[in-house]
């Protein structure tokens, strides 16, 4: 299975992909929406794409929407730290406009890897 990560923090990407490469999981990373939607175009087996919501270029919201317009089927896990408002109204929004799945920053490797096998 293929997992692409969207975070604009390193450490936060490298945790993840770190977590789910023990469990043996193939795993892309992006800095940001916009590199993240062109690596959903070049590798067209990923099936599940964890993506933080405050991000430069193209925030998180944003590349929900336009991944469930290019493919309806992919999962989408949103994480969120919030920023100044908080996680939880980010978390909402990203619920609504089509995640499969919501985790508030910080969280553990084994809640990451709890939450995913929920969605697969």
């Amino acid at each position: 299975m293929k997992i692409l990560v969207i975070d604009d923090d390193p450490s936060v990407r490298k945790f993840i992909s770190t977590a789910l490469k023990k469990e043996n999981y193939t795993v892309l990373e992006a800095e940001n929406g916009k590199e993240g939607l062109k690596k959903l175009q070049e590798e067209r087996d990923i099936t599940i794409i964890i993506t933080d919501l405050i991000m430069p270029e193209k925030e998180g919201i944003e590349t929900i929407m336009e991944v469930r317009k290019l493919n309806p089927s992919i999962k989408i896990m949103a994480i969120s730290g919030g920023g100044k408002v908080g996680p939880e109204n980010f978390l909402l929004l990203a619920d609504a406009v089509g995640a499969n799945a919501t985790l508030k920053k910080p969280f553990s490797s084994q809640e990451l890897i709890m939450s995913l096998r929920l969605m697969e």
